[in-house]
């Protein structure tokens, strides 16, 4: 027995160190120079409750504004609640051994449902007045605290490394750590110990890197990220949990070098749920079930791809939930070179198959571990401060000198917080290692107007690295500002063996001045910076990597709008290897290549702003070969309100290889307001309308998401399709965003410009018309059997609708109120939906298993609405769909509802079937009308479902998708009509009902079947 304790404590204390002596090594052996940092002055010996103590810790850091450092000396910390880590903290474990953070045996409040020992938050209420109630406060913190917001798409910059977490027995709902972020977050540097836990890391984030899960029901249990960012896991290994290493759904998993050992089961996708799912260097040792477990394998957003995996004693590589179809493994021993499964396009421009591909051989025995994706950074007690060497970081003094001092004379240059003013570019030796520990509390700062930045002439870098070599940057923000139009942030000539990590490229969203206050980046109509002098896109690429530069950039953000573009590799070969990088909100293009190969992104994601970037690509790849492509995510912001044509552009190059491809423009909303707290998917109309547009041969790719499409040099000419010998005819264009179409009677077909305010009709006899022309908001619009048109605006806080006579005088406008539900009406119905539980964690807390996808939807459609629109004659009505507002009631606001959303409505009577479209599962369904604009008695009918739908008299189902896909009335695909544009309402009219109207955002057209 140790002296002076009992024989328990006594135990106890054994145990702990001789699971600390086993623990990973420490990353910061000592603190760094961080005069910022807050310092945990707990016990930390394992039996105190330092609970108290770690919490006003981070509450002290954060109440700094902007964010701020905390530090948690070596020890053990027991603690009795959750902690709360707010916006923009980042928590460090300091000392010779990793401090560990103990949740004791049988600790009450971790037995049942879901309960976490340390959240990364939202908005603090406490000291952020303004900020609404938490829509959905996460039911995990212990004691439950409803004014505890998650964290959501404006949380930035939270961090945990260097700190481990140990679970006694007597906890079985108990997870270490809650990881919801948005960008710029991670946490790095843990062994999580869960014994009899639920699981290490509930929900995931952003990137995560070098983490070792033992034990536990689950290393980590995910649903959807937020903002439905990807989540990149990076040197990690599991081993020993019970039922699975990850369970997880819409995760979009990207793993490097990544170990499974002594599992059931290495990845598992939810029941009823996809995901975006990629992985490579991964082993699998002794996965007595199957390495992956794969659902809804015929679903669009079922991707899963893996590249150079060995694997041992995996009898199953891969299983198939529904099907009950397996994938073997060959041997004891054996390597999966490739593997894909999912959407398969046969070629640019070509509609995709499911299907599953395997490159599968046997090895006479595993080889050695693969070597660590991300260089470990140099110990602390290299690291010089530069403050030791005269710069200021108060935002004012030029540190030029100071901080060129310190790179000449030393390998290791550490920057305390600070704003660091310099006038010259920062110029790196080859073996330069340049950190920071928070990237928007550490700024190197280009002031406005410097003069060796003015004017025109060749990029002039804010830092520079040397040509070839091994530096390193991490942890720090490098700002240009908005004058300095020869400026680039960062320009990258290093090596395969250099590294970014950790940098974000401050400008624009997300900026954080000195005093901690958040830049506004708009003048009052988003069109600009509220400083016309400093001009968006005015300056080169934030980070441009070149002349033969390369090595490994993981979790960097870049969106400053003032860059073109966000990233740019060009003039190299030198290998190179992108590992989740955030570029957004430019104004041409987010990321581009030119004269590039042997190039890797990896979970490369973009945003599309509605103010800058409504003419912006994705990703644009120019002159470039061998180049991979996985897990991307091109994605357009719900305020967008201008048509783009493609989320890729491709010139004259080839062997590109893409694996795993979304390209989209919805965002969940979960918000409380008059009518209480619901979660709410936004639409847009405008996600980019192809994926990839291949410029030199003149081919757009259609299908959003897909898992597979190689390009080569030479892609094959595509030869369209269309059913029944049919012709597709241009019946007129010119249009900026054409949609809400209606038929009327004589099978004339009237649709709105909602960019113009213009209704149209269109007739074999007319022609074009134009119905109306004012400033009225139009966005949908149905018809009534009086022949009048009932137009839902989008003008006001729960939209308006009107109804005007279409050859009545201009003046003539009757607006209709919401009435109560009555019946004997036809009800018109969006043909489009999307629904889901973002912000809402969906998890059963009895039975851990997910809401689905379906469930959802078959539980929404069923519920009926209490008021309604009634059309002037009495014989529709339009459901009033609960409004959700953003901004001020009049014009400059934006709505999102069912009804506003859609491409455009149906009608149907009660007892009618009807088919609609679910996006949020790519389905087509077909269900039963019923009072107040209800839907039941839903019935899978095809595995697409795109913007629109249709039906013939013959009972045939149309549903634009990319084209426009044929079914049986069985739910069989019986043929295919490909449009020149982009197909997104569609509908019959003409005056026999045979022509189907197809409505792109830029023309009208025409089918009939010969």
């Amino acid at each position: 027995m140790v002296r002076g304790l009992s024989g328990a404590c006594a135990a106890v204390m054994l145990m702990l160190a001789a699971q600390s002596a086993a623990a990973s090594p420490s990353v910061y052996t000592t603190a760094p120079d961080e005069p910022r940092a807050v310092t945990v002055q707990g016990v930390a010996d394992g039996r105190a409750d330092d609970s108290a103590a770690i919490q006003q810790a981070i509450d002290r850091a954060a109440a700094k504004g902007g964010g701020g450092i905390v530090f948690l000396p070596q020890g053990t910390y027991r603690i009795t609640r959750t902690l709360f880590l707010w916006p923009g903290v980042r928590i460090f474990g300091v000392g010779a051994q990793r401090p560990v953070i103990l949740l004791g045996k049988n600790t009450p409040g971790f037995q049942k449902g879901v309960a976490h020992m340390l959240m990364f938050t939202g908005a603090r209420r406490q000291t952020d007045k303004d900020t609404p109630p938490a829509a959905f406060p996460p039911a995990g913190s212990v004691p439950f605290d409803k004014n505890i917001a998650d964290a959501n798409p404006g949380t930035f910059y939270s961090a945990l490394g260097n700190i481990d977490f140990r679970i006694m027995d007597g906890n079985p709902a108990a997870t270490a750590i809650r990881f919801h972020s948005a960008q710029h977050s991670f946490v790095s540097h843990v062994d999580f110990d869960l014994g009899t836990a639920l699981a290490g890391l509930y929900h995931v984030a952003n990137e995560a890197e070098d983490l070792h899960f033992k034990g536990g029901r689950y290393g980590i249990l995910a649903e959807k990220p937020s903002p439905a960012w990807g989540f990149a896991l990076v040197d990690a290994t599991f081993e020993g949990q019970r039922d699975a290493a990850i369970r997880e759904h819409e995760a979009g998993l990207t793993m490097v070098n990544v170990a499974f050992k002594n599992v059931p089961v290495g990845i598992e996708i939810d029941r009823g749920y996809g995901d975006w799912l990629w992985g490579q260097d991964l082993r699998f040792e002794n996965v007595s079930k199957a390495g992956v477990i794969i659902s809804n394998e015929k679903n669009v957003y079922t991707q899963v791809g893996f590249q150079n995996v060995v694997a041992s004693r995996t009898p199953t590589f891969a299983r198939f939930r529904e099907s009950g179809r397996t994938v073997a493994g060959k041997g004891t021993a054996y390597r999966v070179a490739a593997f894909t499964h999912g959407l398969t396009l046969p070629g640019e421009g070509r509609i995709g198959e499911y299907k599953t591909n395997t490159q599968i051989e046997a090895i006479g025995a595993l080889p050695a571990p693969f070597a660590p994706a991300i260089r470990p950074l140099p110990p602390v007690s290299d690291w010089v401060s530069v403050r030791t060497l005269g710069a200021k970081g108060d935002d004012k003094t030029d540190d030029t000198a100071a901080i060129q001092k310190a790179i000449d004379s030393h390998r290791v240059v550490y920057l305390p917080a600070g704003f660091y003013r310099v006038s010259d570019t920062l110029r790196l030796k080859p073996d330069t290692v340049l950190l920071g520990l928070h990237p928007s509390l550490t700024q190197i700062v280009l002031p406005d107007g410097t003069p060796a930045w003015q004017g025109v002439g060749a990029p002039k870098a804010l830092v520079e690295s040397a040509s070839g070599g091994d530096a390193i940057v991490a942890g720090i923000g490098l700002d240009t500002q908005g004058a300095n139009p020869r400026a680039t942030a960062l320009l990258w000539k290093a090596g395969a063996n250099s590294m970014v990590n950790d940098v974000k490229f401050q400008g624009g969203h997300g900026t954080d001045r000195f005093d901690g206050t958040r830049v506004v980046p708009y003048n009052n109509n988003a069109t600009g910076d509220p400083d016309a002098a400093r001009r968006w896109a005015g300056q080169y690429a934030s980070l441009w990597v070149t002349e033969g530069g390369g090595g490994t950039f993981a979790n960097v953000w870049s969106p400053s709008t003032f860059g073109h573009p966000g990233i740019y590799v060009s003039d190299t070969q030198t290998p190179g290897r992108i590992i989740q990088a955030s570029v957004e909100h430019h104004v041409r293009s987010e990321f581009a290549l030119n004269r590039v190969a042997n190039w890797e992104l990896l979970a490369p994601q973009t945003e599309g702003e509605a103010g800058e970037s409504g003419d912006a690509v994705a990703l644009e790849i120019r002159n470039s070969r061998n180049i991979l492509v996985a897990n991307f995510h091109g994605y357009r912001v719900t305020r967008t309100r201008k048509p783009a044509p493609a989320a890729v552009t491709v010139y004259n190059s080839q062997d590109i290889r893409f694996r795993n491809v979304h390209v989209n423009g919805e965002s969940g909303l979960g918000t409380c307001d008059e009518n209480g707290c619901a979660t709410f998917l936004r639409l847009t109309k405008f996600p980019f309308e192809n994926s990839i547009r291949d410029v030199t041969h003149g081919i757009d790719t259609r299908e959003r998401e897909f898992a597979v499409l190689d390009i080569p040099a030479k892609p094959d000419p595509v030869k369209p399709s269309t059913f029944q010998n049919g012709k597709v005819t241009q019946l007129a264009d010119g249009f900026y965003s054409a949609g809400g179409g209606a038929v009327d009677a004589q099978g004339r077909l009237y649709f709105i410009d909602r960019f113009f305010q213009r209704i149209w009709r269109w007739s074999d006899a007319g022609k074009l018309e134009m119905v109306r022309d004012a400033t009225l908001d139009p966005v949908n619009l149905t018809i009534d059997k009086s022949g009048d048109l009932l137009v839902l605006s989008s003008y006001g806080r729960n939209g308006t609708v009107y109804s005007v006579k279409p050859d009545a005088p201009d003046s003539q406008i009757s607006v209709i109120p919401a009435t109560p539900v009555a019946t004997g009406s036809t009800t018109v119905l969006p043909v489009n939906w999307w629904i889901n539980g973002e912000f809402k964690d969906q998890i059963d807390p009895k039975t851990y298993e997910f809401t689905t996808l379906a469930e959802m939807f078959t539980r929404e459609m069923g519920k009926a609405k209490l008021h309604e629109y009634v059309s002037p004659d009495g014989s529709v009505a339009l459901p009033a769909f609960r409004t959700f507002a953003q901004g001020p009631a009049d014009h400059r606001g934006l709505r999102f509802s069912d009804s506003l959303d859609s491409y455009g409505f149906i009608q149907g009577r009660p007892g009618d079937r009807l088919f609609i479209t679910n996006g949020s599962e790519n389905r087509t369904y077909s269900g039963l009308v019923g009072a107040g604009g209800a839907i039941t008695d839903l019935k899978p009918f095809a595995d697409r479902g795109g913007e629109g739908v249709a039906t013939d008299a013959e009972g045939r189902v149309y549903v634009a998708n990319g084209q426009v896909f044929v079914y049986s009335s069985n739910g069989q695909e019986i043929g295919r009509i490909d449009v020149p544009e982009r197909p997104l309402q569609i509908l019959f009219g003409g005056p026999d009902r045979k022509t189907l109207f197809i409505l792109s955002h830029h023309g009208l057209y025409a089918w009939r079947a010969q």
